[in-house]
């Protein structure tokens, strides 16, 4: 059983492609991807569900491993990529989180919400002034 195993492992260390395939130099950014992907996707909620110090741990955690992929030997670009990708989506939610807690994004968004509630209610007194008028 060893010898059938090590001649598979020879056999898939022989192609380059398949050896980078089978490495933790891809697949520790592949299943990295799930935090930027994560991030990314949460640029669609409400920022007040947004974590300031947890936002700002993935920032430094993502610079530094930027760093990490460049500084291995060899460089690990995917990694790279995958903690690029990551800083930019959590530098957004960064800037999303202080504009609704400190620069006015609540009161910005409270008060859009008030002329959205004028505007359906002045809708709805057109409406009923129409109807009265047909009447």
């Amino acid at each position: 059983m060893a010898a059938f195993v090590k001649a598979i492992n020879a056999k898939i260390r022989s192609n380059p492609t398949l050896s980078y395939f089978c490495s933790t130099h891809f697949w520790g950014p592949a299943s990295n991807f799930g935090i930027p992907i994560a991030a990314v996707m949460d640029t669609q909620k409400s920022p007040e569900l947004i974590s300031g110090q947890m936002t700002g741990a993935l920032i430094v955690y993502a610079g530094t491993f930027m760093r990490y992929a460049l500084a291995v030997t060899p460089k690990n670009y995917l990694l790279f990529a995958c903690h690029t990708v990551n800083f930019g989506a959590q530098s957004v939610q960064g800037y999303r989180y202080l504009d609704w807690h400190y620069w006015g994004g609540r009161e910005k968004a409270g008060a859009h919400g008030a002329v959205e509630v004028a505007k359906t209610k002045a809708i709805e007194a057109t409406d009923k002034l129409k109807e009265m008028a047909k009447k």
